[in-house]
């Protein structure tokens, strides 16, 4: 399925040897704090020679006041319409760890979480539990919890708190509500199916049972390991989406640490770059390292940063302006191989307020030698209001970023 923009980039996409490096800063837009946002409180000397002689703006991901989940917000960024092309979080997170999913499968993102003695959700992230841990849990529950009824049920670590469940069967739809509220001091929710069909209402049947089994599992859940529960939503099926390398006629790759990201390179098209990712958290040296061996081979890589989301998400400003900061030293690192085209942006704002993703517009930097540099000199959300760029949406930056890479022809004659 193609959207009018898709159609017209694939008319107008050249194949060249120019380069274009998207750098995606999770949830880097901010609200201030005292007077200033995390890019502001910031030292980002690198960052900032870089917005001296680049195009500055802001750009709303989905649409004004449309808070978006981190699929959809880059789903935008890659030219494919997030209300056309709708991707659930399950099938995000279990690419991102190799699995390939079957006509019959439904994916679904979990949390490992915990109850409070009052039924409440005390966190939804178990206390960001380590790997290891979670890799003994998601043992676990194989072992209890095989099948449903005659649904099959396979469970992985994705990393930290994060697993990813697969029911494969027939009769499934990935078409069920989430039973995760995303906020604590709530009961958890019930899957419910979002639809009238016999499918979403048997998926949503098994998901409660799985949850209700988990949790039963977990039952001896203790300070060593405060996981006594579990929370799921992105429900789906493997969509069916056109590949950039048709789209764009590029060859396209992705730098990422977290499955759900590196799922997200998957689902369009993107070869997985090889990183190392033995340890926890970031890997930052480990992908640009992966750069430093891989950049030549690509004409377009997507390097993503995910600690300035889970920051922000975890209200801790110093941690976010600390991020920004270790990211800034190893900007040069990433513009050494002098790409054509480098573009900063992030996929949703994560203001440190709000402890969430939100509507806000993004800060976008693009820096190229065919465009026309603004005034303002640093890549912040105030720098970026005024600059040339102006305000865009996510799904104008591909046209932008290939025109500056001399990668479209011209429309009409």
């Amino acid at each position: 399925m193609d959207t009018p923009q898709l159609t017209l980039m694939r008319a107008l996409s050249v194949k060249t040897r120019s380069r274009v490096l998207l750098i995606v800063l999770d949830g880097i837009g901010d609200l201030p704090v005292d007077g200033r946002t995390p890019l502001e409180a910031a030292r980002t000397p690198a960052l900032d020679e870089l917005a001296s002689g680049a195009m500055l703006g802001l750009s709303t991901a989905v649409g004004p006041g449309i808070t978006p989940g981190s699929g959809p917000g880059h789903l935008a960024l890659f030219g494919y319409d997030p209300l056309v092309f709708e991707i659930g979080r399950g099938v995000l997170s279990a690419l991102g760890i190799g699995l390939d999913l079957g006509p019959e499968d439904v994916a679904a993102r979990g949390n490992f979480a915990t109850l409070g003695p009052d039924g409440m959700i005390a966190d939804r992230r178990a206390g960001r539990i380590p790997t290891a841990l979670n890799e003994t849990l998601v043992a676990r529950l194989r072992a209890a919890i095989p099948r449903i009824g005659d649904i099959d049920v396979s469970i992985y670590t994705e990393s930290e708190y994060r697993f990813v469940v697969v029911f494969s069967g027939e009769g499934l739809s990935g078409e069920v509500l989430d039973a995760d509220p995303q906020v604590t001091g709530v009961p958890p929710l019930a899957a419910r199916p979002a639809t009238d069909s016999p499918a979403a209402a048997r998926m949503a049947s098994v998901a409660n049972r799985f949850i209700a089994l988990a949790t039963e599992a977990l039952s001896d859940a203790s300070d060593a390991y405060p996981a006594n529960t579990v929370l799921l939503r992105g429900f789906a099926g493997l969509p069916d989406l056109p590949p950039m390398t048709d789209v764009y006629h590029l060859t396209p790759g992705t730098i990422a640490s977290y499955p759900m990201y590196r799922g997200l390179g998957r689902l369009v098209g993107m070869d997985l770059v090889p990183v190392d990712l033995e340890g926890e958290g970031e890997r930052l040296e480990a992908k640009v390292e992966a750069y430093r061996q891989h950049h030549a081979e690509y004409d377009f890589i997507y390097f993503h940063i995910k600690k300035t989301d889970s920051y922000g998400e975890d209200g801790n400003f110093e941690a976010k302006v600390h991020a920004i900061e270790t990211f800034n030293g190893a900007l040069p690192a990433l513009l050494a191989p002098e790409p054509e085209v480098v573009a900063i942006t992030g996929d949703h704002s994560t203001p440190v307020i709000l402890q969430a993703h939100s509507w806000h517009p993004l800060p976008v930097l693009v820096y190229s030698r065919f465009l026309r540099p603004g005034p303002a000199a640093r890549f912040t959300e105030r720098a970026c209001a005024t600059g040339g760029l102006g305000h865009v949406r996510h799904l104008d930056l591909m046209p932008l970023l290939m025109a500056n890479a001399l990668k479209l022809k011209k429309l009409g004659a």
